[in-house]
């Protein structure tokens, strides 16, 4: 319930974030954390909500400003660790894709079979993409995606499986309640950066997120907060669709980090990996059905999360093509980063016979149980 304290706490916020370009001022660590406070509580206002959270997009927000609204989400949030020593966190955006057919449900399932427990998390629709997500591509797949933390951290640990999904729904509840009033604004937040760094489960060991971008600006605060979340290595892709699988036609970036220290650019190329493709992603299907009357984009979402469901299992099943290129390519950018293999094309090798010998799809298999 909000209090007296935190609605003055919104209210002091809002005066010094929204009074314009030339007035606007940034907010303490603490002035953030306590703003966001009251918005997660039960009887926020939304219309105090939302001015607060425009008005910061904005006026563009500070590394203390995504520390303090994450923190306080983190503290209402579900959190469990998992029985292994080493687990990567896969965050991909949580808005999904729109531009072609995402695989990235599919590479926790692979690393688990490379030996990288992986855990994946999302939610079911958000914009401004409102596009394919993990959680509907899993779903189509035939994965619970509705297990508690503490159901996924002993997926994570059983060896036959060694990897989940986690839905903000069970880890982030009072974020994912607002996800109404998210999607009345239209535009996107500070929210949209910082749930994919909630960490919903974490190693016994040591702990990597490997997320992805699109604007040169965020690497740096991507890396800044992976720090602030004690990420011990943080692997930042720019991806398609901001996702964590680059292009798979030309050369893209990446930052580094380990042991929390600073981090470092790098550049990858998909033709040292032997992977050429006359597409960036995997295409479209030409014969999605369009959207119903008032959605957001111009096909199915749910028939294309169905049609990426059937690439990903077709490329855990050995099929040649984009999608297994895709798979290849973000599991070997993890291997190498991670220390698993020498070279990029060495980490790809392993990845391809960890897929034709069936024991990544063997992992998908145990998760659908």
């Amino acid at each position: 319930m909000a209090n007296t304290a935190s609605q003055e706490s919104i209210q002091l916020a809002i005066q010094k974030v929204a009074t314009g370009p030339e007035y606007s001022k940034n907010l303490s660590y603490e002035e953030a954390y306590a703003a966001m406070q009251y918005i997660l509580a039960e009887d926020s206002d939304p219309v105090q909500a939302g001015v607060f959270l425009i008005a910061l997009r904005m006026k563009r927000e500070t590394l203390d400003e995504y520390k303090g609204v994450l923190q306080a989400v983190v503290d209402t949030a579900q959190l469990a660790t998992a029985n292994v020593d080493e687990l990567v966190d896969i965050a991909d955006p949580y808005d999904g894709h729109s531009r072609g057919l995402p695989v990235t449900a599919f590479l926790a399932p692979v690393l688990a079979a490379c030996g990288l427990p992986a855990v994946t998390h999302g939610l079911e629709y958000i914009g401004p993409k409102y596009g394919i997500t993990q959680r509907k591509v899993l779903r189509a797949a035939g994965v619970n995606v509705d297990l508690s933390v503490a159901e996924a951290a002993n997926t994570v640990e059983n060896e036959a499986i060694g990897w989940a999904y986690v839905d903000q729904r069970h880890c982030a509840g009072k974020l994912h309640d607002l996800l109404g009033l998210r999607k009345r604004m239209i535009k996107r937040s500070v929210l949209t950066t910082i749930e994919t760094l909630v960490k919903p489960l974490q190693a016994r060991g040591k702990t990597y997120t490997l997320t992805g971008y699109v604007h040169k600006a965020y690497p740096p605060i991507y890396a800044e907060l992976a720090r602030f979340r004690g990420f011990d290595s943080a692997i930042i892709v720019r991806g398609v669709e901001g996702g964590v699988i680059p292009s798979l036609q030309q050369e893209a970036k990446l930052f580094f980090f380990e042991n929390g220290g600073k981090e470092s650019e790098h550049s990858i190329n998909p033709a040292a990996l032997s992977i050429e493709q006359s597409s960036r992603a995997v295409p479209l299907p030409k014969d999605l059905p369009p959207a119903a009357a008032g959605g957001k984009t111009d096909f199915d979402v749910d028939a294309a999360a169905q049609a990426a469901a059937d690439a990903g299992i077709a490329a855990l099943q050995g099929k040649a093509g984009s999608a297994r290129d895709c798979l290849v390519y973000s599991a070997s950018i993890c291997l190498h980063r991670l220390g698993r293999s020498k070279t990029m094309a060495e980490a790809a090798e392993t990845v391809r016979e960890i897929l034709d010998s069936g024991a990544a799809l063997a992992r998908l298999e145990a998760a659908r149980g």
